[in-house]
């Protein structure tokens, strides 16, 4: 009907310019002119037949379920077998395997061309009238069913941990997942009192995956003790090419989070400088955050707050850690118990009005739609590992002014794992909540 009525109005536009007169003006070229006008009369309707026909085309697509990689089950695509984490930034082992999943995106490996290398001179172009969201919730997962929506992961850890990762319904028949009382969700760590091998653990990831947008995790209790190196992180499935973003980790008894991104190359921070990023943290190691090109380091940020990780974190009641994923970058944000914005407890957050991030690594220097995609969110919980392995005997990091191997009196990570079960009751993790927002 729509092709019909178009062609109607096509050749009455077409009429009408031949009919009507012209003007005294006109007359030195009457005919050019009522040709200019019935072309110009065309080209009109033909604009509004275009803009109609993509329109249907839009509905009708939508109405026959479009592909969305944002929604697709992660474990469809990839199973993260051999996805490496970061290492200590001083060096260490390095585990470099990269994931061949067939389903990931080519990667890009050049800069953004972004002008600014400061987050106070990067707006982004969505920003949101004071007090108003710019965000509505995509996906959230809390209470009774917040394992509803996850992957457990199975295979080996690819960090070397003396770990093995167990599916749901042996973590739920061991008591490594449960749903306590308060209604918040426990990963815990096997504390038999001795083992042989490796300790039975959790490591989870989201069925639901993004690119860009809001990410926030309300923790009461994480993992904390020599030997224990928790994490949650976002990652996307092609490794490094699609990126990670790790939001909170540590080992042993650290008191400080590090937050760090690891990507493919071309990926760099613009400058260490706290100021000129505009961060309350402080950049440890260096700039390049390519992978594959410094050991798996990437581009780490250890925030300044010293209840932001492990046990200060546990005693203060915890708190909430936020990922922005927008066009001026990646960044975030720590919040103790006591400090909390009220527009994330209300579930619609203003990231323009909580202040300075912890970390942030603008689009000058890495892309953020470029270098990150289809990310996943995970918590796992390793032990010992390349990292906390790889610190046993080292000191001088926030928490650490004593290392684990004085503390225990043990010579190594691994033998203080089997053999001390009960050290690990503070191995675990308690989360109230999850979720992920995308932009309006």
């Amino acid at each position: 009907m729509r092709f019909s009525l178009d062609s109607a109005l096509i050749v009455l536009t077409l009429a009408h310019a031949l009919v009507t007169p012209v003007s005294a003006n006109e007359d030195k070229e009457p005919k050019r002119h009522a040709l200019r006008r019935a072309s110009r009369g065309f080209h009109r309707s033909a604009l509004r037949h275009s803009a109609g026909l993509a329109r249907d085309l839009r509905v009708a697509l939508r109405g026959l379920g479009s592909a969305d990689t944002a929604r697709a089950p992660v474990a469809a695509r990839n199973t993260l077998a051999n996805k490496p984490y970061c290492v200590y930034h001083t060096g260490g082992q390095t585990n470099t395997s990269v994931n061949t999943n067939p389903f990931g995106h080519p990667g890009h490996s050049s800069a953004s061309s972004k002008p600014s290398a400061t987050r106070s001179s990067t707006t982004s172009p969505t920003s949101s009238p004071a007090g108003q969201s710019n965000f509505h919730l995509a996906q959230s997962y809390s209470g009774s069913s917040f394992f509803s929506g996850w992957n457990f992961f199975t295979g080996g850890d690819p960090t070397n941990g003396v770990v093995q990762y167990v599916d749901q319904q042996t973590a739920t028949s061991s008591n490594l997942v449960s749903i306590n009382s308060a209604g918040n969700a426990i990963m815990r760590v096997d504390n038999t009192s001795q083992v042989s091998g490796n300790r039975n653990s959790v490591r989870i990831q989201t069925q639901f995956t993004f690119t860009g947008g809001l990410l926030v995790m309300d923790s009461v209790h994480m993992p904390t003790g020599c030997g224990t190196w928790p994490a949650f992180w976002t990652v996307g499935p092609n490794w490094p090419v699609e990126g990670e973003i790790d939001i909170v980790e540590g080992v042993n008894n650290y008191t400080n989070n590090q937050a760090t991104i690891h990507a493919n190359t071309g990926c760099q921070l613009p400058t260490s400088n706290v100021t000129a990023l505009g961060i309350s943290g402080s950049v440890v190691g260096g700039t390049n955050c390519a992978a594959l090109q410094t050991n798996n380091e990437g581009c780490g940020v250890r925030a300044s707050q010293t209840n932001s990780f492990g046990e200060p974190f546990n005693n203060n009641g915890g708190g909430v850690f936020a990922m922005l994923w927008d066009n001026t970058g990646v960044s975030v944000y720590f919040f103790d118990r006591q400090n909390i914005p009220s527009d994330i407890t209300a579930q619609a957050p203003v990231p323009e009005g909580w202040g300075t991030p912890s970390a942030f690594w603008p689009a000058s220097g890495c892309n953020p739609f470029q270098f990150f995609q289809n990310h996943a969110a995970v918590f796992d919980t390793t032990l010992c590992g390349d990292w906390a392995g790889g610190v046993w005997t080292a000191t001088g990091v926030p928490g650490q002014d004593q290392s684990c191997a004085q503390r225990t009196g043990v010579a190594t990570c691994q033998q203080f794992v089997q053999q001390n079960g009960a050290a690990l009751s503070e191995a675990y993790w308690e989360v109230k909540g999850v979720q992920i927002y995308q932009s309006n």
